[in-house]
């Protein structure tokens, strides 16, 4: 039974309820006086207790899947296969739904937790765009992190066979997973829905969870003598995304955003890796990367440790460090969320070259309901910053390899220009 399948939920409620019967029916005899009898009973409410606890954690991890497997549950993450290397470019042709290929970063991966989101694309591709299930597998840290990838209707069309894109890497909370991506914050949903009106151009949205190694919180730092995950997500992904699909090779066409800690994270890349993502959407993030139960310790100790963490602050490195030429956009509500005031002092801290943009609602909080309605702003303003890719895949063979040719000169050809942005969305630079 695997962790997140429906069986298990069922199993573990009828096993509640059956403790809770036997509780019940054994009470009479555990009512005597006696030391037995008082261990028996504390035993008997003790164990109710643990199954019932057990059972409603069960239901919660199938409706979010913050743990998609006994082994995350149990942190025995699964790693890549020894002799993995850098797939040979051909031109990113988006064949991952075929047979996996030896030695590819992104592997074709099991529909189960795709099955159970609703309102994904149907029908043929060329109409409706796809979402595929995958799992990245990090040449450099040996990560394999799942994810889903939504890919546009342009995609599959003739007329767009030899055209790039622009991509958006969308990453969950802590504990998180690509199924609250795709099924709570309906990354696809939304990006398709937008796309198809006109108002967002044609963009591969890739659904992935910084989480690398559950069930410890990394965040997006390169733990000293642990896990990498600021490089896999900064060097490894952008690579695998580039072997296997038709995805811009420049930093002006990459995006990344996220929820919570995600958000965070999307930040911290876009600031400390402004040659990889130029522009970063943030609900509801954090401005500084600290240690806390879930993390451990994220900079190690000694003497750099100091410096280590100033560079994840990131109102320290606005100040103290070069602003790099970047776009962020960060969403925050006035009223029931508790970040408002440092966001307030990060919007004012920003400088040029680097820009801002606020969503700023009265009153929200830190959940999906006010995370979804922020998205459609979010993505039509992060749209507005991203280029879309001159660079065209040809077939001109050199050696065996797949060479693109030069950037064209001119105006983006496919941009799709939506409205005005949201009236709640402010731009400081």
């Amino acid at each position: 039974m695997g962790l997140t399948s429906e069986t298990t939920v069922y199993v573990m409620a009828a096993l509640a309820a059956v403790c809770v019967g036997l509780l019940v029916w054994s009470w009479p005899r555990f009512s005597r006086q006696g030391l037995w009898q008082v261990l028996g009973r504390l035993l008997a409410i003790g164990t109710t207790q643990v199954v019932m606890i057990a059972a409603f954690a069960c239901w919660l991890n199938s409706s979010y899947q913050f743990f998609g497997s006994w082994g995350e549950l149990f942190g025995r993450v699964e790693t890549a296969p020894v002799g993995v290397t850098q797939a040979g470019d051909d031109g990113g042709t988006g064949a991952v739904s075929g047979v996996a290929v030896k030695g590819a970063l992104v592997q074709p991966a099991g529909d189960e937790q795709l099955s159970r989101v609703s309102g994904l694309p149907t029908g043929p591709a060329a109409v409706n765009g796809r979402v595929e299930s995958v799992k990245v597998i990090g040449r450099r840290t040996g990560v394999v992190d799942p994810a889903f990838v939504y890919l546009p209707p342009q995609y599959f069309q003739k007329a767009y066979q030899r055209q790039r894109f622009p991509v958006i890497v969308a990453l969950s909370g802590y504990p998180g997973s690509v199924f609250n991506l795709a099924q709570h914050l309906r990354v696809s949903q939304t990006a398709g829905e937008l796309q198809k009106s006109g108002r967002m151009q044609p963009t591969v949205m890739v659904m992935i969870r910084p989480t690398i190694a559950p069930p410890r919180d990394t965040e997006c730092v390169n733990v000293p003598g642990g896990p990498q995950t600021e490089t896999f997500l900064a060097r490894d992904l952008p690579d695998a995304l580039k072997s296997a699909y038709r995805v811009g090779h420049d930093a002006s066409a990459w995006g990344v955003m996220g929820y919570s800690s995600g958000g965070s994270c999307a930040l911290q890349l876009t600031m400390r890796d402004p040659h990889v993502y130029t522009t970063a959407a943030a609900l509801s993030p954090d401005y500084r990367v600290k240690d806390d139960p879930t993390t451990g310790s994220l900079f190690g100790s000694g003497p750099d440790r100091t410096e280590r963490m100033n560079g994840h602050d990131l109102m320290w490195r606005l100040k103290h460090l070069p602003v790099p030429q970047v776009s962020v956009l960060v969403a925050e509500s006035k009223h029931g969320e508790r970040g408002y005031p440092q966001t307030q002092a990060f919007i004012r801290a920003v400088k040029a070259p680097m820009r801002v943009a606020s969503i700023l609602p009265e009153h929200g909080s830190h959940n999906f309901p006010t995370w979804v309605q922020e998205m459609p702003p979010a993505l039509k303003w992060m749209n507005q910053q991203l280029t879309f890719p001159q660079d065209v895949v040809t077939r001109h063979h050199k050696k065996g390899a797949v060479v693109a040719d030069p950037p064209r000169p001119g105006p983006d050809p496919l941009r799709a220009d939506g409205p005005e942005p949201t009236p709640t969305a402010t731009t400081r630079r």
